[in-house]
């Protein structure tokens, strides 16, 4: 955030202080998914990081993911309301740890397709969490 910008006091600084991931923070308050990606060997990588996992270069870039993927495990935490954390995978190939959302959670399966949506949360935070895709 820019100094003098009057929602800087509400947003937590330890998502929006941190050089490697205030990005992806900031772009998901916009409805988009940054992933990071490496210019050296093309590989996209997450977590947010500014080497390379796959070949150890330190020139990476943000691009954005197309938002689509494919549950890859997941639970139901039937206490406390049915949540469904889960990992999903990007049609871009990584994997990410992120919640299914507005379903039933009966009829969630491994394999199932799912599409982002952006979700508010405390602190000015905006995180991204999935749903089954229609018609998959």
């Amino acid at each position: 955030m820019m100094a003098g910008d009057n929602n800087a006091e509400m947003l937590d600084p330890q998502t929006f202080g941190n050089a490697e991931t205030a990005p992806f923070w900031l772009a998901a308050a916009e409805g988009r998914l940054l992933i990071k990606r490496c210019v050296a060997c093309s590989a996209h990588h997450w977590y947010p990081r500014t080497h390379c996992p796959h070949c150890g270069s330190g020139s990476t870039k943000w691009v954005e993911a197309s938002g689509m993927g494919t549950i890859y495990t997941f639970t139901v935490l039937r206490r406390g309301g049915g949540k469904v954390p889960c990992y999903v995978t990007l049609d871009e190939g990584i994997s990410i740890f992120t919640n299914i959302v507005d379903c039933d959670p009966d009829e969630i399966a491994i394999g199932q397709r799912v599409r982002v949506q952006f979700r508010d949360e405390t602190e000015g935070v905006t995180i991204p969490v999935f749903v089954l895709e229609k018609g998959a």
